[in-house]
């Protein structure tokens, strides 16, 4: 048996098994469904189906890799022509994946390697640094840190955006893990549902910070003086001084880590101690809010307004912005499978979300790692050429290097089988 066959029948089972967990999403029947099933990787959409049972039934019947239903919702979902769907609208969806954007910890695990050149490394890169061909093969992965980051920016997302700016109402979200590497948002609103592609764009430039105007904000330069923001205005203007606040406040050492940090600022050392030198008594002048001219040594617009991009990304969700903006984007289906993993797309109540943690889960109900068994080992050998160390459920496994032969705990020889890194022997 191949092992794509394996995994479908482990797929089928855990759906025949686990079918009363599975839950119903919001107006099921108006909803389209995707699928993409483990014989080939193209997907089936355009599926509409009448109620849960059927979906039960299908998930039972065929064990697809991965699971998808529409955050629109239409009269005829299962028409193949957009235009012909009779769209009703569509709920805010929210995906905040760690592929998409830098995380400290990827330095450690995800892994890289030059097909043109054999050159290696880690980290995010999009081209080879020797050669500078894109031939870039990568191996990326996941750890509690990196999910950390992604759990993060959901609850930046919901505690200083969401809730403070538009008002949503808890009731209203649906936060899921998404079974890899990062986390859903999704706003069931009836007022959110009635608004257009280019209505969304603007919400999701409110939530980066990407599109804002430090001019508009008040940073300008009158008479050969900077007149910088206030924490006395509302919107991002607040939100930017009480970064900036929060940030000086922080022992000398790490502030002049994160100027140094080319992720974050990326100051050159002789800015940074200028900076240093003069951070008390900007600290004290912002904080007391009796004048905003902004003078410190060396920093003149230009370096102001760097300043103030860096803190717009801390504060800034990072977010997939396609998915936000387009009103026909499927979403992974809550309690189905992810076949990159073989976790479960896992439902999480805002109350639930501090003390989530996907890879070393302690409640039984919410814990993604279906497969899990401490009992059942399988034999499989590495196909990757090099695999960088797994933590699931508090014990590490590798690193590995291709060809070699090891035997590991039933959940993890799943998660290796549906990452493609491995084979079974």
């Amino acid at each position: 048996m191949s092992d794509n066959k394996f995994l479908k029948r482990l797929f089928q089972a855990y759906y025949q098994e686990k079918q009363k967990e599975i839950p119903a999403v919001n107006s099921l029947k108006f909803r389209e469904f995707g699928f993409i099933p483990w014989e080939k990787q193209i997907m089936i959409r355009h599926i509409g189906l009448e109620n849960q049972k059927v979906l039960l039934n299908y998930l039972i019947d065929r064990g697809p890799r991965h699971v998808y239903s529409s955050g629109s919702l239409y009269l005829q979902p299962e028409v193949p022509d957009m235009e012909s769907k009779k769209y009703q609208g569509c709920d805010f969806i929210v995906d905040i994946d760690v592929d998409h954007f830098y995380t400290p910890c990827k330095e450690e695990h995800d892994l890289w390697y030059c097909d043109n050149c054999e050159t290696k490394g880690t980290g995010m890169v999009e081209k080879c640094p020797k050669c500078e061909q894109s031939k870039i093969i990568k191996v990326t992965w996941i750890c509690d840190k990196c999910l950390d980051v992604a759990k993060n920016e959901i609850k930046k997302l919901i505690y200083d955006f969401l809730i403070p700016d538009f008002g949503t109402d808890e009731k209203d979200m649906r936060i899921a893990f998404s079974g890899h590497r990062g986390y859903h948002l999704k706003v069931e609103s009836e007022e959110l549902r009635k608004l257009n592609s280019d209505e969304r764009r603007e919400i999701v430039d409110h939530l980066t910070g990407e599109n804002i105007s430090f001019e508009v904000l008040g940073l300008r330069e009158k008479s050969l003086m900077i007149q910088g923001l206030s924490k006395e205005n509302i919107g991002w203007s607040q939100k930017i001084m009480e970064k900036i606040i929060e940030v000086l406040k922080q022992p000398k050492k790490v502030i002049e880590n994160i100027f140094l940090d080319e992720n974050i600022f990326g100051f050159t050392p002789n800015y940074v101690t200028s900076f240093l030198n003069y951070k008390d008594d900007f600290l004290e002048l912002i904080s007391k809010g009796e004048r905003n001219i902004w003078a410190i040594e060396g920093f003149g617009l230009t370096n102001w307004t760097k300043l103030l991009r860096g803190i717009v990304n801390l504060i800034g969700i990072e977010l997939d912005e396609p998915v936000s903006i387009d009103i026909h984007r499927l979403i992974r289906y809550p309690g189905s499978l992810h076949g990159k993993t073989g976790f479960k797309v896992q439902e999480i109540e805002l109350k639930e979300l501090d003390d989530f943690n996907p890879l070393d889960e302690n409640d039984d109900k919410l814990d993604p790692i279906v497969f899990n068994s401490k009992n059942v080992t399988q034999k499989l050998e590495i196909v990757e050429r090099a695999l960088p160390i797994t933590k699931i459920k508090g014990v590490k496994y590798g690193p590995y290097v291709q060809g070699e032969r090891i035997e590991v705990p039933h959940h993890i020889a799943v998660f290796l089988l549906c990452k493609e890194v491995a084979k079974t022997i």
